[in-house]
């Protein structure tokens, strides 16, 4: 694992990561782990010059591509070509293969070849390495991963084992599938591949180098929220990056039962946290609405686990976001638990003004979209009784024109949800960071 001299700094890449963002933001905190947050305006203006090692989260691969451009492409070429460390976690790990930045030899396999919808624990089968110190059971959390085709000069560090059986294939769960006599007739069913013993030494974490640098993907989170064996890894990893780096340790983390205290923004902009709890409420509202009808139950902290036919991920990022979104104005929410979620923006009226506008323009899009939202998964339930639905596939042109004009038809996010979303995360990375 190779660092720079004098430069610690880790920088969390903020840009089209939504849920994971919030995940890895909320896991390293939790771990003491310092790091900045940068988006990809800050990498084409040069800020990687300034860091050891650049971490990037979940999210669809496509849209980091399109956010970083030409110029923020190259810059992470060659800030790792001249020694930087690039870590990836799931979609940043496929940004960073051949189909991608080219920092390693490796590629994605295609759907028909993998097991495209797993969630849940697995253990893992590791090789020795420092990566995984004080591992002792490697079981860890791996959500809907892509599975790795490796090439030369690419170290495998870790491959898939077990799949534990509280973990779901789909919307199907391991151990109740197995007992039931197995995958075969399941996967005819639903036409794509469910077992997980396909993923069976199949890689999971992968090392290489490109020029100077270290470049260090992962399928696995090690993130994911609770996971005491991923907050060892990455301390692990950080110590890697840097063994000059002075980590905190939990017990210096502020409490999570702590008794909350008043959000200055409350006080100067009162209005402003009565939207963000009505908000709040109404995607609550949602939730709800989607566990009442069986389309979706928590399958742990910030994770839905939802029925083939319906986009269960988009509701749990929209969920994650305005809980966070609630929770840094209020001062009261579960962001507060994940560590000091930089209160030092309350400091400024500007800042508060500015929150205003931008959650009013949340506000304006949101209750629509929650509108509609509302009335396709009633349809969505009742086509189940009728009809194999799946996100993509319906007989019913109700159906596939609401989902079109919220969600478009791509897999990755698009439509009105992704203008939600994009406005939500533009005001939540402001909060963050002011």
């Amino acid at each position: 694992m190779s660092w720079r001299e004098g430069k610690p700094k880790v920088a969390l890449l903020w840009d089209e990561s939504f849920l994971w963002g919030v995940v890895s933001y909320k896991a390293l905190k939790g771990a003491g782990l310092p790091f900045r947050l940068i988006r990809a305006d800050d990498v084409r203006a040069g800020v990687l010059t300034e860091c050891a090692a650049l971490f990037v989260p979940g999210g669809w691969a496509s849209n980091k591509i399109r956010a970083l451009g030409e110029l923020g492409v190259s810059s992470i070429r060659q800030f790792v070509k001249e020694g930087g460390t690039y870590i990836g976690f799931c979609g940043g790990a496929g940004l960073a293969t051949s189909d991608g930045l080219g920092l390693l030899d490796a590629r994605r396999k295609p759907t028909s070849q993998r097991v495209p919808s797993y969630g849940g624990r697995i253990r893992l089968r590791l090789r020795d390495d420092p990566l995984w110190q004080g591992i002792d059971d490697p079981v860890f959390h791996a959500w809907w991963p892509s599975q790795l085709a490796v090439g030369e000069g690419v170290s495998v560090l870790a491959t898939y084992g077990e799949a534990l059986s509280d973990a779901f294939s789909s919307d199907l769960n391991v151990g109740d599938a197995l007992s039931s006599g197995g995958w075969e007739e399941l996967e005819a069913y639903y036409g794509i591949n469910l077992d997980p013993r396909r993923m069976l030494d199949e890689p999971s974490v992968v090392r290489g180098e490109h020029g100077r640098g270290t470049v260090l993907l992962s399928l696995i989170h090690f993130d994911s929220p609770g996971d005491s064996n991923g907050a060892v890894v990455l301390r692990n990893l950080w110590k890697l990056i840097d063994r000059d780096t002075s980590l905190q340790t939990a017990h210096q983390m502020p409490s999570c039962h702590s008794e909350p205290s008043p959000s200055p923004l409350v006080e100067a902009r009162p209005r402003l946290a009565r939207t963000a709890t009505e908000l709040k409420e109404t995607v609550d509202d949602l939730i709800q609405l989607g566990s009442r009808n069986f389309l979706w139950f928590e399958q742990g902290p910030l994770m839905l686990q939802w029925r083939r036919g319906v986009r269960g991920l988009e509701y749990c990022t929209l969920k994650v976001l305005m809980d966070e979104l609630a929770g840094l104005i209020s001062g009261t929410g579960a962001a507060q638990c994940a560590g000091p979620m930089a209160r030092p923006f309350f400091r400024t009226e500007q800042i508060a003004a500015s929150a205003e506008t931008q959650l009013d323009k949340i506000k304006e899009m949101l209750l629509p979209f929650i509108d509609e939202a509302r009335l396709l998964l009633l349809l969505e339930r009742r086509a189940m009784e009728r009809e194999k639905l799946t996100f993509k596939d319906t007989g019913d042109p109700r159906i596939q024109k609401i989902r079109e004009r919220l969600f478009s038809t791509s897999k990755s996010h698009g439509g009105l949800f992704k203008e939600v979303i994009d406005l939500m995360d533009a005001l939540l990375y402001m909060l963050l960071t002011s």
